[in-house]
């Protein structure tokens, strides 16, 4: 696999996992501030030359390595449809390895799940499914501009798991605004009578450049209070791990052995490498990232230019805040001095932490009422840090 050429980018790194940014989709999420194009038809044979292309400007300086995860995301990878899906894999054959028990994730929306589809992807090599159900009310769906409803997200489950795709994650959104009365209960019922053995939730943002962002500029959508989103939460919380779930990462539960290993790559600061429009991709020292615009990054291709539209070397204070944040953010957590012991006494008493001994170091790790508080915590103990 490729390193890209830019001079930035550190040569002979060895990369394990990959993003491949598929960015197609049949409407813009009311939410939805990511790099997306949508296509009525999409241009599947244009997009995976292009990534060919891409793949083939970045084999200068590679170490090669067995990949044990590839992850397509998106925008809507499954808008590849099933022949679509099967052309891309066949590209990444061309320039990787995939390691025998690697995990392909694709992630899905509810209406492109089939009998045709499922078994052609698994055929292909998928292996696990990220399906975005986002809620199983139809009301709030059509307000978040989806196209599915509830009744498909219920058929596209047993779709995937009939056809030999028994690895899923389901996507779930909190927080929605109180207007829509939606019964956040009632959703948690829906998707534990799923069986996935994973399960992300997000609360909603606004976004300004979004449909979302603009009701709530007019006036016409009042956010989630506070309130509302920590009790979400910590019902979610609650209820999934007496289910049965790990709360391993702020937004993710898994059931035991099926933490998503791919993102857990990123929470764990590891090199990937990144493919397609607004891809990122990290070799130990640098960040780089593509243009977000599909035309534009065609446009680049074609013309046998580079993509990326920047670079960033990590210094020291990057180093130093990204490992607090990261190592907070999930069940594994941070080792802490005795200083930084004492410092975070007001949190443990607060509720916001807890501490466990592992190898003789004093870890810390948010509770689910620390992981609200997430960003505050983090800046906290980095500026600590930085004054030591």
């Amino acid at each position: 696999m490729a390193v890209g050429t830019n001079p930035d980018t550190q040569v002979g790194t060895e990369y394990q996992h990959l993003y491949v940014h598929v960015p197609f989709c049949t409407r813009r999420c009311s939410y939805c501030d990511f790099a997306i194009v949508v296509r009525r038809s999409v241009p599947v044979s244009e997009y995976v030359n292009a990534v060919a292309t891409e793949f083939t400007r970045r084999d200068a300086a590679s170490t090669c390595a067995p990949l044990t995860t590839l992850y397509f995301g998106g925008g809507t990878p499954s808008r590849l449809g099933a022949d679509g899906v099967a052309k891309l894999m066949d590209v990444m054959r061309q320039h990787i390895t995939l390691a025998p028990d690697a995990e392909v994730t694709l992630e899905a929306n509810p209406e492109d799940v089939t009998v045709e589809s499922v078994a052609a992807w698994r055929a292909s090599g998928i292996n696990r499914l990220s399906i975005g159900i986002q809620s199983f009310d139809d009301r709030v769906l059509r307000w978040m501009h989806r196209v599915h409803d509830a009744a498909s997200s219920q058929r596209a489950v047993a779709i995937a798991r009939n056809g030999g795709l028994e690895h899923f994650s389901l996507d779930l959104i909190f927080a929605v605004p109180e207007s829509l009365e939606r019964d956040w209960s009632r959703d948690v019922d829906m998707m534990l009578q799923l069986n996935p053995d994973h399960l992300s939730l997000y609360g909603l943002t606004v976004e300004p450049h979004t449909p979302l962002g603009r009701w709530h500029a007019r006036g016409e959508v009042q956010e989630s209070s506070e309130d509302r989103y920590e009790s979400e939460f910590m019902d979610a919380n609650r209820r999934l791990a007496a289910a049965g779930f790990e709360h391993y990462e702020v937004s993710n539960f898994a059931m035991p052995g099926h933490r998503a290993r791919h993102n857990s790559a990123y929470w764990r600061g590891v090199p990937y490498l990144g493919i397609g429009p607004s891809a990122h991709g990290f070799d130990g020292k640098h960040r780089r990232w593509n243009v977000p615009a599909y035309a534009a990054w065609l446009s680049l291709l074609g013309r046998a230019a580079d993509p990326v539209s920047g670079t960033e070397l990590l210094t020291a204070d990057n180093r130093l805040a990204e490992q607090v944040y990261l190592g907070l953010r999930t069940r594994d957590g941070l080792a802490v001095t005795e200083a930084e012991r004492l410092h975070v006494q007001t949190w443990l008493k607060a509720g916001w932490v807890e501490w466990t001994e592992l190898d003789k170091k004093t870890t810390i790790r948010c509770t689910p009422l620390g992981w609200l508080r997430l960003d505050a915590l983090a800046a906290d103990l980095t500026a600590l840090r930085s004054r030591s």
